[in-house]
């Protein structure tokens, strides 16, 4: 599963998820432009990117905004001389509540940053992955696409929406040689795992056991599905949703 020569997007990539994913595919050979709303985060994530051994660029962008989105995919494909892969991860916390206590500004973040982001961002991407002969496009989902869960109804909701948003625009970029997919993991030991649960412990108490491995995943153990979504050895693989989900959705 090599990526050598490609050059990456990643959005959300000064978070666990994504900044395990910058780090694999820059030891796959693939150079990684790190965007995230944090641009300390960014910064962060592609010194790491650096030390793996892969070319590295970061910047801030909130990728609700389209301008932010065009300036940053842009930027990878002038510093990079190409853009070959996106990954969407960007995904702001989420208050817990039913929609009757959800806010709308609430309820507008999540979509706004969730799916339009990914809307913008391949909106912005896209034409630079045509011009270069094709390309992958990876959606971070998650299991919680397919089942609900109490007092998450945007977060479902989008992660849904990711899904069939993907399978539209595999359809309509196929004979491009795009390649649109999304991955969805289960529950991840992540800050944002952090910000719900206050520790891994009570995270793995409440809702470890919802998995059938008992536990919750590993940033790198999602890390590892997004270089074979992003890699040749996945190129029969799209309009598709890998489950990385610890058996989370088999019962």
């Amino acid at each position: 599963m090599e990526l050598a020569g490609k050059a990456a997007l990643i959005s959300g990539a000064g978070g666990g998820i994504c900044r395990a994913i910058a780090v694999a595919y820059a030891k796959a050979g693939a150079a990684v432009a790190c965007c995230d709303i944090d641009p300390k985060a960014a910064a962060e994530t592609a010194q790491l990117v650096t030390e793996a051994g892969g070319r590295a660029l970061s910047q801030a962008c909130d990728v609700a905004s389209e301008a932010a989105t065009r300036e940053i995919a842009n930027a990878a494909h002038d510093a990079f001389g190409r853009l070959d892969i996106l990954v969407h991860g960007a995904a702001p916390h989420d208050p817990s509540g039913t929609i009757i206590e959800t806010t709308f500004a609430d309820w507008q973040r999540v979509l706004d940053i969730n799916l339009s982001g990914a809307f913008l961002l391949s909106r912005a991407a896209l034409p630079h992955m045509i011009a270069g002969g094709g390309g992958s496009i990876i959606f971070i989902a998650s299991q919680l696409g397919r089942v609900g869960s109490a007092g998450r109804a945007a977060y479902c909701a989008t992660k849904g929406a990711l899904i069939q948003l993907a399978k539209v625009m595999a359809i309509d970029h196929a004979a491009q040689n795009i390649r649109v997919n999304t991955l969805s993991p289960g529950a991840v030991e992540t800050q944002r795992t952090l910000n719900r649960y206050g520790s891994f412990a009570a995270a793995n108490e409440q809702i470890g056991g919802k998995h059938l491995l008992g536990r919750l995943g590993r940033p790198e153990e999602i890390a590892g599905a997004a270089v074979y979504l992003a890699s040749d050895m996945a190129s029969f693989v799209t309009g598709s949703d890998l489950l990385v989900d610890g058996g989370y959705t088999a019962i």
